[in-house]
């Protein structure tokens, strides 16, 4: 059911029209909604270290254009956070797209998947095309193109180092023992982009409401692991596709964005000197991409 969204602090560019919840095996996951008419863009949750805020200055200016979808991933934001790490697979992460589209009377939506947003908009896409009217992805974070020290570092997830600098921070061990300092070097990856100190920031709060033991198990989750399944599902993807990568992103090679376009038979947009999330850094460019993008499937 859609209610009211209650008055808050004047802390917003704009406020959700009206929130909610989707409740499925027990996990409640929280979405917002803005504006209205068609068509809808579904904002897809990124990696659960950050929530639907992520999406703060796509919001305010989208949302006077078309009907604007929100939801917290579970694991942060005003979603719950389960335990096990099976809560965390990709599959569920597109079950909750799916319940909250139809919590919101939504019969099909354009998605908009943030870094490991398009695991969860690929299987949309491919497994349930009504629903889908085209996919903008972000920076994806798929198995595809070449691997950057991030993937390397999962190798040795659950080694144990002497020190952890560098990317060996990105280690089970370093997560439980100093969470804090993982995330200031993981967002300053993230937003390589000089003078960034907001974003990171922002980042980095939004992570400090959930817990490393939250963001272990996701990294337990099943997922899209491989080359051969990322491929499978973005070659099953039929409906327009529009992937915007940063030339110089740390966390996820532009080849991946090349990759997913080519797969998809998609636009790959490059942004020279953007990093992983030009959403947050260059939002007015990346904002008109989208809505250009939009327009133009009426």
């Amino acid at each position: 059911m859609i209610t009211a969204a209650p008055p808050r602090e004047q802390t917003r560019a704009r406020y959700p029209d009206a929130e909610g919840f989707v409740e499925r095996d027990g996990v409640h996951v929280f979405w917002e909604l803005y504006g209205e008419g068609e068509p809808t863009i579904l904002f897809l949750p990124p990696w659960s270290i950050i929530h639907s805020r992520c999406w703060k200055m796509q919001i305010p200016y989208l949302a006077r254009h078309f009907r604007v979808i929100t939801f917290d991933p579970r694991g942060n934001g005003r979603s719950d956070r389960p335990e096990e790490p099976e809560a965390y697979a990709e599959a569920e992460y597109a079950g909750d797209a799916l319940d909250v589209l139809d919590a919101t009377e939504t019969e099909r939506a354009v998605i908009v998947g943030f870094s490991m947003g398009a695991q969860r908009g690929l299987l949309l896409a491919a497994n349930h095309p009504e629903r889908v009217e085209a996919a903008v992805f972000i920076g994806p974070g798929l198995p595809l193109g070449t691997a950057t020290p991030r993937a390397r570092a999962v190798i040795s997830f659950d080694e144990e180092f002497e020190t952890y600098e560098g990317w060996r921070k990105y280690n089970r061990r370093h997560w439980l023992e100093d969470y804090a300092d993982f995330l200031e070097f993981f967002f300053s990856q993230v937003y390589t982009e000089p003078h960034s100190t907001k974003q990171i920031e922002d980042a980095v709060g939004w992570a400090l409401e959930s817990t490393p033991e939250m963001l272990i198990a996701t990294q337990r989750a099943p997922g899209i692991k491989d080359e051969a399944q990322a491929r499978e599902l973005a070659v099953r993807t039929r409906c327009p596709v529009l992937v915007i990568h940063g030339e110089d992103d740390a966390i996820r090679s532009h080849t991946t964005g090349a990759a997913l376009a080519e797969l998809t038979g998609g636009t790959l947009v490059t942004l020279e000197g953007s990093g992983h999330a030009p959403h947050g850094r260059d939002p007015v460019k990346v904002n008109l991409l989208i809505r250009e993008f939009v327009e133009s499937l009426r």
